[in-house]
């Protein structure tokens, strides 16, 4: 996301600049009001949606664009909307690798993948990392190395979480990886953000520690 760009409407504020943002939400219709806003402005200006969604969900994701007047097919059809699945991103061949996955969102990130004047909005769904599959446990330190991975002018990424599934610590680790939070529909610069190096320090003692954090809530 270029200065020269357009500022980007999202949950209440314009954004100016990159943001990696984490949304934390109670309910799946909560994320829809607050995120809908954001993605229609995206096909109003023909902007690239680039959405992660959980593999039960695509289709009722779709149908809940087409509800809202998106030509899914026709945006599929010309690259401007994708939607993936964890199973084609995140838990591909059924674990998640980090350094696969930062690949895959930077690849969604490069200039050459939107026209001249557009960008990319990406949203990613990620309770995939409540799943029981090798590597997901990982996901505090996945997002600390993605801001490190990401370069200082990107497109907006959001990675949304539901407050009733994860534990009370993930969730806190989460927001300290985030620059940018959304909570209560309000987007705003996070206090609690953690830059990547120390907060990846702060994670390779609790692994020498032998530290185990849960992941999913009680």
């Amino acid at each position: 996301m270029s200065t020269e760009t357009k500022p980007v409407n999202l949950a209440g504020s314009a954004l100016k600049h990159s943001c990696h943002a984490c949304a934390f939400f109670h309910t799946r219709e909560e994320e829809y009001r607050v995120l809908l806003p954001f993605i229609m402005e995206g096909f109003e200006r023909g902007d690239r949606a680039f959405h992660i969604v959980q593999p039960e969900r695509r289709a009722a994701h779709l149908e809940r664009l087409r509800q809202e007047g998106v030509d899914t097919g026709a945006a599929q059809a010309q690259g401007q909307l994708e939607v993936l699945t964890w199973d084609d991103t995140y838990l591909k061949d059924g674990r998640f690798d980090q350094d696969r996955m930062i690949a895959t969102l930077l690849e969604m990130l490069a200039p050459g993948k939107t026209p001249p004047g557009t960008i990319s909005r990406n949203v990613a769904n990620m309770e995939w990392a409540l799943e029981d599959r090798p590597g997901a446990h990982e996901i505090v330190e996945y997002e600390a190395r993605l801001n490190r991975a990401l370069p200082e002018q990107h497109d907006p990424v959001v990675c949304t979480y539901d407050l009733s599934q994860f534990d009370a610590s993930v969730v806190i680790d989460i927001m300290r990886t985030h620059p940018m939070i959304i909570i209560g529909g309000i987007l705003q610069e996070n206090p609690f953000f953690v830059p990547a190096e120390q907060m990846l320090q702060e994670i390779e003692a609790r692994k020498a520690a032998g530290r185990v954090q849960p992941v999913a809530g009680s």
